[in-house]
């Protein structure tokens, strides 16, 4: 099955800052009506990947540990997720380091902060271009 097909109901949130996770819930579940594993590292992530099987990731860039970037590339060797679109969160947002972001495979980037009330929204918009390629 083609992870990019259907509409998107599935999302995992890695995210180590617990007030910034805390708002993202909110917004995706309550506003965005997502169902959502929301985790504090990659690790994490790592480890409820098969069982929850995301459509689609948001990850933050600076957690401690595993960062984003080698939270992505652990995910792409992940059997099943090779595809699976991965967004990145993060204050880092200059145009080189957003650059960056894609070059390693990165769907898209969201700024933080980020608008709560618009968040599922940007995220519905990344997921109809991705499946409109």
């Amino acid at each position: 099955m083609d992870s990019l097909s259907g509409r998107l109901s599935r999302i995992m949130l890695v995210e180590d800052e617990e007030d910034i996770r805390t708002v993202a819930e909110l917004a995706l579940e309550s506003v965005g009506g997502f169902q959502l594993k929301s985790l504090a590292s990659g690790a994490e992530a790592l480890e409820a990947l098969p069982g929850f099987q995301p459509q689609l990731l948001l990850l933050d860039v600076m957690m401690p540990g595993m960062d984003g970037p080698a939270t992505l590339k652990a995910i792409r060797r992940t059997p099943g997720f090779e595809r699976t679109p991965i967004v990145f969160m993060t204050a880092k947002v200059q145009p080189e380091e957003v650059s960056g972001y894609l070059s390693l495979g990165a769907a898209d980037v969201i700024p933080k902060p980020f608008d709560p009330m618009t968040l599922s929204e940007q995220i519905h918009d990344i997921w109809s271009r991705l499946v409109d390629r």
